[in-house]
């Protein structure tokens, strides 16, 4: 309940750094809120109610997307059905990829913006994933609609943002969760700035401008593809993860960080994922689970290395436990740990560093890897 609590009163000074504006007030209907008290209370678990129904299962599409059958015929690494070509699997996971585009230069279509809300917003959003116990795919689908979104309009103003956010959060929600948050829901968390017509109006927008394209492969689908190859060691097992939970949400935050700065919108997302799992691994196993070259990753890693010891700095988190969560699940959902003033300390590296990283070659496994016993023998270098 603190928790709750906790989020609400941060989406408040969220919501009015948001609204900060120089424009003259307008008048606005308010709706009466419910006391706080009554907000904790609305956002408890509601497996506590219902604990069979919302007990959180990967859906049809994580599943397919992260534990099944995967290829890359060029390593050997054959996980298929007989009925399905490994080609044509591998080179249509690299085909959506490149549908999906991205626009690095998003900010500059919004002057009204800076890229700090761009991060606060997203920070804000994982926060919000961790109290309802979403899945990371459901964040990361989440940010994908957002910056997609934003390419496709002009000026939008901070007053706005918020909105957009949560009605991004909302679809992805609904592509991704079996029983995935109401939109009231979303609307309480807000603190009042959102109302339910807002959000469900702000839905058909996002996915008219989307073109109702809502299914991306996101950098944490990619590092699961990534994790399961490295780690697999019978095929007839791929439906169970096969890597340890805690490696993995050790890259994942460190995806998670990197994805708050707007210079990650400059990367593919597969590209992405194989530069984190770099830091914690190898080139050599990089390059057999990603088909990638230091040529392609260099560019990439360097600009993670701050990032990287950034979170070196602060220690990685433990995973965590959530109630009603199958244990072979804790890791796929979406935690908040405080991504901001992290960030803040990748700025600095960035100041200071900035010149002797791109003049020194970066080293394998800038944190550290995983124990060589965990490996199997012929992905360990």
């Amino acid at each position: 309940m603190w928790k709750c609590n906790r989020i609400t009163f941060r989406c408040r000074l969220r919501t009015e750094q948001f609204n900060t504006t120089d424009e003259a007030p307008k008048t606005v209907s308010v709706r009466p809120r419910k006391r706080k008290a009554d907000v904790a209370i609305h956002l408890q678990d509601p497996d506590e109610e219902i604990t069979e129904m919302t007990r959180k299962k990967p859906c049809a599409s994580q599943v397919w997307m992260s534990h099944d059958w995967f290829v890359f015929s060029t390593f050997n690494f054959v996980i298929s059905h007989s009925w399905a070509s490994k080609d044509d699997v591998w080179n249509n996971l690299l085909r959506k990829d490149k549908l999906y585009l991205r626009d690095t230069h998003v900010m500059e279509r919004h002057p009204n913006l800076q890229p700090n809300m761009r991060a606060i917003l997203l920070d804000w959003l994982m926060e919000v994933c961790e109290v309802y116990k979403l899945h990371r795919e459901t964040f990361y689908l989440g940010q994908d609609y957002f910056d997609r979104f934003m390419a496709t309009q002009e000026n939008v103003l901070k007053t706005t943002l918020q909105l957009i956010g949560i009605s991004c959060l909302f679809i992805s929600a609904k592509m991704e969760e079996i029983y995935p948050p109401k939109v009231h829901q979303f609307a309480y968390i807000t603190d009042g700035a959102c109302t339910e017509d807002d959000i469900l109006s702000m839905e058909i927008i996002i996915m008219k401008e989307l073109n109702w394209s809502l299914s991306p492969l996101t950098p944490v689908a990619w590092l699961n593809i990534y994790m399961q190859m490295a780690y697999l060691k019978e095929t007839a097992e791929v439906l169970m993860a096969q890597y340890p939970q805690a490696t993995f949400v050790q890259i994942a935050e460190l995806l998670d960080l990197c994805i708050l700065d707007v210079r990650s919108l400059e990367f593919s997302y597969d590209l992405l994922a194989a530069s984190a799992l770099f830091h914690f691994s190898s080139l050599e196993l990089v390059m057999k689970v990603s088909g990638l070259k230091w040529c392609d990753l260099e560019e990439c890693v360097r600009w993670m290395v701050p990032f990287a010891m950034s979170i070196r700095e602060a220690g990685s988190s433990a995973l965590k436990t959530f109630k009603g969560i199958a244990a072979d699940d804790m890791h796929n959902i979406q935690t908040h740990v405080p991504y901001m003033e992290w960030l803040g300390k990748v700025h600095s590296y960035q100041l200071v560093d900035i010149e002797s990283i791109q003049r020194s070659p970066v080293p394998s496994g800038v944190l550290t890897p995983p124990p060589s016993s965990e490996k199997p023998e012929s992905t360990v270098s």
